[in-house]
């Protein structure tokens, strides 16, 4: 641990403005003689006492509950004191700094500060805490900051099912298989000289295999749970006058973006996070995309905008007029938009081709993309499916938990190893030590999710994303 990890720390634990209750939470080792100090008398532990919270020259700040967790029975694993009072931020900041003009105060008996060091926490700090005391391990410490952050209910629930250990459960059963296999591996390595084939009488073929199949089971629902957290960038781009606006719109739900006849009324982005099915859609309105004499210097920038925002999507709805398909000039801007498209994405982009204003127009035969009306809702729903049927979404399970992209990239990073290991164990005796090195690698990538294996400014990114209290 760093020293700043020994040091107590203190912060109001509650959202910023005003509020029915708020809390201020201390955490350190031995807060008797702070806890005494601030509430009058000893508290009981884990027991909510109702008392006056007074200042230094014993005027009262508020009345409130106090609760004292003692170490190890606490969310940090160190002593905890839990300050709830009145949620108006002057009063929290009042305790706030009578927190740490207390630990400042020197100790009757021995004239030292009551508790030296007192300070108020880092962003995360209290989760980080936690997991250093083996209280949670790093995914469950990251699906607190989730289940915060989460924008719908199956996101909500899935970060909730991580944080109860579900999603570590499976890391810990992978790595437990990994471990097994490496024992039989390595025994190999030290005991050459015996003439039992370890490795084939253990059945070493089909223990990595199932391995195999279990990663991959693990990383498809890792995926799932890392587009419930992530959700997926939608950029709806096409040519002036095509809808964009009124399907973004219509896929809102309300008037978000402004909606005229006029070529141009898009100059800017306008952004709109949706959900389907539990999972988050954030969708992108930009300037139509057009080129000649009757583009102003305003547009010309909104246009530059929608190619930064399609360029960096994971999908594009390319938005097609249906009342102005066959119009030669029509054509030939939408199929240079098209080529542009080509051209600038990179080919994991899914690019969706959508034809509007089927409410408006004889349907044409067309060679691909779906029709839809955004003023009726007309195959809107055949578009929802599309997308999530592009994002790689599956119907959501019960057991879904949620996950985030390093947690995806670490178990392709096992796939990878166990892959390898596969071809180095087919060559028998010849490659063991290069089978028992992709063994060990894996075995490192595993516990990098659970943190068991990882740096500290692995950690520093990971926490300094949390809330103060938190």
């Amino acid at each position: 641990m760093l020293a700043r990890h020994q040091e107590p720390i203190v912060a109001i634990a509650t959202a910023p403005g005003r509020g029915a209750v708020g809390i201020v939470r201390v955490s350190g080792k031995h807060l008797a003689p702070l806890i005494e100090v601030l509430c009058g008398r000893r508290l009981k532990p884990r027991e909510a006492t109702y008392l006056p919270f007074a200042d230094a020259d014993g005027s009262p700040i508020d009345h409130g509950l106090a609760l004292h967790f003692a170490a190890p029975h606490s969310f940090t694993g160190e002593d905890v004191l839990e300050l709830q009072a009145h949620g108006g931020p002057v009063v929290l900041q009042l305790l706030l700094a009578r927190c740490l003009q207390a630990a400042a105060s020197p100790d009757p008996v021995t004239g030292l500060p009551l508790l030296p060091g007192l300070r108020v926490a880092q962003p995360g700090e209290f989760s980080e805490r936690a997991f250093l005391n083996d209280k949670i391990d790093l995914a469950q410490a990251e699906a607190i900051a989730d289940l915060i952050d989460a924008s719908t209910e199956a996101a909500a629930r899935s970060a909730s099912r991580s944080l109860a250990g579900d999603f570590s459960k499976e890391i810990h059963q992978l790595r437990d298989a990994l471990i097994h296999l490496r024992m039989l591996v390595e025994a190999t390595l030290d005991f050459p000289e015996e003439e039992i084939d370890f490795l084939k009488k253990a059945d070493a073929q089909g223990q990595l295999q199932h391995l195999q199949t279990a990663v991959s089971a693990v990383l498809g629902k890792a995926k799932q749970g890392a587009l419930l957290r992530e959700g997926i960038k939608v950029v709806i781009a096409g040519q002036p006058n095509a809808g964009k606006s009124s399907l973004l719109n219509a896929l809102a739900g309300a008037e978000l973006a402004i909606v005229t006849p006029i070529a141009g009324t898009t100059r800017d982005l306008v952004q709109q996070t949706i959900q389907i099915e539990g999972v988050p859609l954030h969708v992108i309105d930009t300037a139509g995309l057009r080129e000649g004499a009757g583009v102003d210097e305003v547009e010309q920038i909104g246009i530059a905008r929608a190619w930064g925002q399609i360029e960096n999507a994971d999908a594009v709805i390319f938005l097609h007029d249906l009342t102005r398909a066959g119009q030669p000039d029509y054509d030939k801007a939408d199929a240079d938009i098209a080529q542009s498209l080509q051209d600038r994405l990179p080919a994991s982009v899914s690019v969706i081709e959508v034809w509007n204003k089927a409410d408006a127009a004889a349907l044409k035969t067309l060679t691909a993309g779906l029709c839809l009306s955004a003023r009726t809702g007309e195959g809107l729903q055949t578009l929802r499916q599309r997308l999530l049927q592009q994002a790689g979404w599956q119907q959501a399970s019960e057991g879904l938990f949620i996950a985030r992209e390093r947690h995806v990239q670490a178990l392709r990073r096992v796939e990878e190893h166990l892959h390898t290991a596969d071809a180095h164990l087919a060559a028998h005796a010849q490659n063991l030590d290069l089978l028992a090195e992709e063994l060990r690698l894996g075995q490192n990538a595993l516990n990098e999710i659970t943190g068991e294996f990882s740096a500290d400014d692995l950690l520093g990114v990971i926490f300094s994303s949390f809330c103060i209290g938190k």
